[in-house]
């Protein structure tokens, strides 16, 4: 865990004061980009423009802000975090979106990952478990002006039947297995990106081709269990 320090600690030494910056969280996020994000190997140019924009300091508790451009989590309530900028930036790449998608996030969160997710898609629908985080997250979502996104307090397990078949899907907690729900519900040509695994977690991506499912891991990664009607389904098969 880095030490806190004040906000202005993490906008770099000779910043303007931030009565003099229309935008004094501005520095950081770009430091944010440039060390934590490509640096590492993020490449698609429209994630790192979008990444250097959203403030993700407004998703974080007030006591968590001077630490929202720092490499690792923060907690944001009901037991939950919000992932590090870099797990953030590359699920992000990793569904190849051009800006027309519809997209379906699963765990809402605080909505950073949404609003993320808001500014390179066509429309994003978000499933949050929680009322008291989607309540939240819609609040914020709304001040920072991401106008195409719908949430909705629900079990992400059944994802959002009506409104699909999605051309992404991005999923923010690790079931054991994949529901197979979701799976039904990605479009020909679309891809989900989802943690999978109990202790041991890796981060997947499925497509979905003209001769089937296509899974891949990417990335070992840590995230908060899927609960809800996952968690019933702990050491069933894999539906696939």
């Amino acid at each position: 865990m880095l030490p806190v320090v004040l906000l202005g600690g993490l906008l770099g030494a000779g910043c303007p004061a931030p009565g003099n910056d229309p935008d004094p969280t501005a520095r950081a996020r770009a430091g944010m980009v440039e060390r934590q994000i490509a640096a590492r190997g993020v490449r698609d140019e429209r994630v790192l423009q979008v990444m250097r924009e959203v403030p993700r300091h407004l998703f974080v508790p007030s006591d968590q802000a001077s630490q929202a451009y720092a490499d690792h989590p923060l907690p944001i309530g009901s037991g939950q975090t919000i992932s590090q900028p870099y797990v953030v930036a590359f699920m992000t790449e990793q569904l190849g979106l051009k800006g027309t998608e519809r997209v379906l996030e699963i765990g809402t969160g605080s909505g950073y990952q949404t609003a993320v997710l808001s500014r390179l898609a066509g429309k994003v629908f978000s499933i949050e478990i929680r009322p008291e985080l989607a309540a939240e997250a819609d609040r914020l979502l709304k001040e920072v002006g991401a106008t195409n996104v719908e949430i909705r307090t629900a079990d992400g397990f059944y994802g959002w039947p009506e409104e699909a078949p999605f051309d992404g899907i991005l999923v923010t907690a690790a079931p054991e297995k994949i529901p197979e729900p979701l799976l039904a519900q990605l479009a020909p040509g679309g891809r989900m990106v989802i943690p999978v695994g109990g202790f041991y977690q890796e981060l997947k991506v499925i497509e979905r081709t003209p001769e089937g499912l296509r899974e891949r891991s990417v990335l070992p990664v840590r995230f908060v269990p899927f609960v809800g009607e996952a968690e019933r389904h702990r050491g069933d098969e894999d539906p696939r």
